[in-house]
């Protein structure tokens, strides 16, 4: 009789026990643990984090924070934290939240156009991935890259092509900069190099162009028209003259610091700069600009004519007015000045 109380005392303990880390595993594991009205919200876990600092960003996230870190010691996810982009939806468990941040990095879409520098490109890629600008910076204008692949700091940026790319969040900037040069490598296929090669053109120089191309026009419909008439000029070896490039030679002059430039005046045609294309002929040194992929095609794709000239168009804004005579360019050019002096734009 003795023996079998012990044996039921042993079976109810052994119940107990059982009961007891069933609610345990129910309550740390399976009770949903999220504290959030949304759908779901994101953490950014940094390549150098601590399970501290991932606890931390959590914690306003849910409702039981301690209950989540002793699941998270018991899965070993404290000695084992991924850096990455990761998403926690409502309603989540513990155990479905350590399974999501330690192996479901989600990739993000990194998108940039219309840069008008390196230091530009960094600001703007440091906003979306984990690398900084510094390091973005560092990457960008690392003399043994850019002597590898045949680059100089000055048209390092026409690498750079404007799209929208697949990356996670947590992409250094040596490993973007590479993705970078592999697309730059398959954009210059066979065809686009043959037709650089008709003009006369490295793919560098199409860059270069198709930037000033850009800047003159957002208007994709007539950039092979601008494209063809600076390529006119460049055959008849003569100076480009793109007020583009006259804006972006003051950019570099502490007087024109944060300024626009609404006007370009014959002052700004006597600064003294390689970019300056009314002083010196064929192509500036580098880019002035990012291109967009338009301008790009539309270099490659110049539409031939007899244009030599062009001025903007004051009675359709965006657009141009297309001369094959200086007399007629200075028609147009003359149109503009007039819509410029009522606007009141002087400078």
């Amino acid at each position: 009789m003795y023996f079998k109380k012990i044996a039921i005392a042993i079976v109810l303990i052994g119940l107990i026990g059982a009961g007891i880390f069933s609610y345990f595993i129910y309550s740390v594991m399976l009770v949903p643990n999220t504290n959030f009205n949304s759908k779901e919200a994101y953490i950014f876990v940094a390549s150098n984090a601590t399970f501290a600092e991932v606890r931390s960003d959590l914690e306003p996230l849910l409702k039981d924070i301690e209950s989540f870190e002793t699941l998270a010691i018991q899965k070993k996810y404290v000695t084992n934290v991924r850096p990455g982009r990761f998403r926690i939806t409502k309603e989540m468990t513990n155990n479905d939240i350590i399974n999501s941040i330690r192996s479901r990095n989600l990739p993000i879409k990194v998108t940039f156009n219309n840069q008008h520098s390196l230091t530009e490109l960094a600001s703007r890629i440091s906003n979306q991935i984990e690398a900084d600008s510094t390091a973005l910076i560092a990457a960008f204008t690392d003399l043994n890259f850019l002597n590898d692949h045949d680059f100089k700091e000055s048209n390092a940026l026409g690498m750079y092509l404007p799209n929208s790319y697949e990356f996670f969040w947590n992409t250094s900037a040596t490993t973007f900069r590479n993705r970078m040069l592999k697309a730059y490598n398959r954009f210059w296929n066979v065809e686009r190099l043959e037709k650089a090669k008709s003009i006369g053109f490295v793919p560098s120089q199409v860059m270069t162009l198709a930037a000033i191309v850009h800047e003159e026009s957002k208007q994709a419909s007539e950039q092979p028209r601008i494209a063809g008439v600076y390529i006119n000029r460049l055959n008849k070896s003569w100076p480009l003259q793109a007020d583009p490039t006259l804006k972006y030679a003051a950019y570099q002059l502490p007087a024109y610091k944060n300024k626009v430039i609404k006007r370009v005046l014959n002052i700004h045609k006597k600064i003294k700069s390689p970019y300056n294309t009314y002083m010196y002929k064929g192509l500036p040194p580098g880019l002035i600009a990012m291109p967009d992929l338009t301008a790009i095609e539309a270099v490659l794709n110049y539409e031939r004519h007899s244009y030599f000239y062009f001025a903007a168009d004051a009675e359709k804004p965006g657009f141009h007015r297309f001369a094959k005579t200086l007399s007629g360019h200075n028609q147009n050019a003359k149109r503009y000045q007039n819509y410029l002096n009522r606007k009141g734009i002087q400078e």
